[in-house]
């Protein structure tokens, strides 16, 4: 009997043992507001089984998570700019947490979990979204404090010498046909928040690379006359995919540029790359907007679909994406052209790819690859300031370059003037080269820079006149 009770309780302990061992530890608790939402995610070393329910009065959302531990410090978590007062923790039954939110206000929410993936285990994400997000719109393009009353946009009309133009018909007020509203630029720093992107040799994110190249883009674009910047996402938080798109659209942007740093298991893979959309994803998407009722109230560009037949609504969405695709390769052409000027290329022509990103079927959409960040002097190129800006000016550029040869029809947009449109000389390229890559006579170049002679140097800055 006095060899029983020693392996009783030996057996006892390795029982707990093996219990706490079986438990989801709960190892990090992050949090990141954005303008549109408030996400929370819980780090976990194993799946996650729970429940989430809110109660009135006061306003508190519960979280229960079976068979679990908490060892994240939930002291330290920053809930400013939130819905969340505070955090509170505790044990439920003995094994189980019960993790308690005292919001501000009543909140809905949606919960999902994501299986490991790189350098994270298992998640349990929570997405807050904000009452009002639509003033962040109004307030980045600083149109008004009130809540906007935003027009939906008509869609661009097909022209079959040249690509739509990057402007929407309905800024063509009906007193003052040689009027149009600023053109808008959509910028979309691509990943953002929990989701980190590329990571380079040293460390550095890609997250982290596209908002700061984001926000260069968007000064130089604010000190362009007729010309305004939306970010889609000015901090380090997490927006969707299609959520990207539909923020663009609402900012009635007449261009959408994604902006990443892509990354290899090769580290010697290095150059930029400029992306369209392929007829592919252009095609999945299409059915798409023709199969989901919500769309038939908004088709691309604002026209409804719900008192189109089948065949007439696949026509629609079709001429406009023919537009839209249209535009998208000239503009990403002349952005590719530009990025060569300042850095390497990975391959010398526009790709093609599915990215949900770039399947708005009214706006041009393009997606830039600025370098491989996975390449160690490229990851050291993209993380100087210097060399951002460089991207920016560069992308720019391609913009308005783009702008000179197809502007809108009534009015050529006063961000594109000979005073502001300017060509950085490459290495070996002549003073007769840029003049021949431009369309404009040798010495109207010469001219209109102030040079006595034909000789210019890699670096060198030159005014490109307006060539009507």
């Amino acid at each position: 009997m006095q060899l029983v009770r020693p392996l009783l309780l030996a057996i006892a302990l390795l029982w707990i043992s093996l219990s706490s061992q079986a438990q989801t530890k709960i190892t990090d608790i992050r949090v990141w507001p954005s303008p549109d939402s408030t996400r929370i995610v819980l780090d976990a070393n194993d799946t996650i089984n729970y429940q989430v329910f809110d109660i009135d009065n006061p306003n508190r959302l519960v979280i229960d998570i079976d068979s679990a531990i908490l060892t994240a410090n939930t002291k330290s978590l920053n809930w400013e700019h939130t819905p969340i007062k505070q955090l509170r923790a505790g044990i439920r039954d003995g094994k189980n947490i019960r993790l308690v939110l005292d919001l501000t206000e009543k909140i809905t929410i949606k919960s999902f979990l994501l299986k490991p993936n790189g350098a994270y285990q298992y998640r349990l994400v929570l997405d807050i979204p904000n009452k009002d997000p639509i003033l962040a719109f109004a307030n980045q393009l600083g149109q008004t404090s009130e809540k906007p009353n935003i027009p939906k946009p008509t869609p661009a009309p097909i022209l079959r010498d040249k690509p739509a133009p990057l402007y929407h018909p309905n800024a063509i007020t009906t007193n003052n046909l040689n009027s149009t509203r600023p053109l808008v630029i959509a910028i979309d720093a691509g990943h953002g928040g929990d989701d980190p992107g590329a990571s380079g040799p040293k460390g550095t994110r890609e997250k982290s690379v596209a908002l700061d190249i984001a926000k260069q883009l968007a000064t130089l674009i604010r000190k362009e006359p007729n010309m305004k910047a939306y970010l889609v996402r000015d901090g380090d938080y997490y927006v969707g995919l299609r959520q990207r798109m539909d923020k663009a659209r609402t900012a009635q942007a007449d261009l959408f540029i994604s902006i990443h740093a892509d990354a290899f298991r090769d580290p010697k893979a290095n150059g930029a790359s400029v992306f369209t959309l392929s007829k592919r994803g252009a095609s999945s998407e299409a059915a798409r907007w023709l199969a989901e009722s919500e769309n038939h109230a908004d088709l691309a560009g604002g026209v409804s679909l719900d008192d189109k037949d089948d065949i007439l609504a696949s026509v629609l969405i079709d001429l406009s994406q023919t537009a839209s695709s249209e535009a998208s390769y000239l503009v990403a052409s002349a952005i590719l052209k530009n990025l060569g000027q300042v850095t390497s290329l990975h391959g010398g022509r526009v790709q093609q790819a599915g990215f949900m990103v770039l399947k708005s079927p009214d706006i041009p959409s393009v997606l830039v690859e600025t370098g491989f960040i996975s390449h160690p002097n490229t990851e050291q190129q993209l993380r100087e300031q210097k060399h951002q800006r460089l991207l920016a000016q560069a992308i720019l550029s391609g913009v308005k370059e783009y702008l000179i040869k197809y502007p809108a029809p009534h009015s050529r947009p006063p961000a594109i003037t000979a005073a502001n449109q300017t060509h950085r000389v490459a290495p070996n390229e002549t003073l007769s080269d840029i003049a021949s890559k431009y369309g404009i006579p040798l010495n109207a170049l010469k001219q209109h820079n102030r040079l006595n002679n034909d000789k210019v140097s890699a670096g060198q800055v030159l005014k490109i006149p307006f060539n009507s």
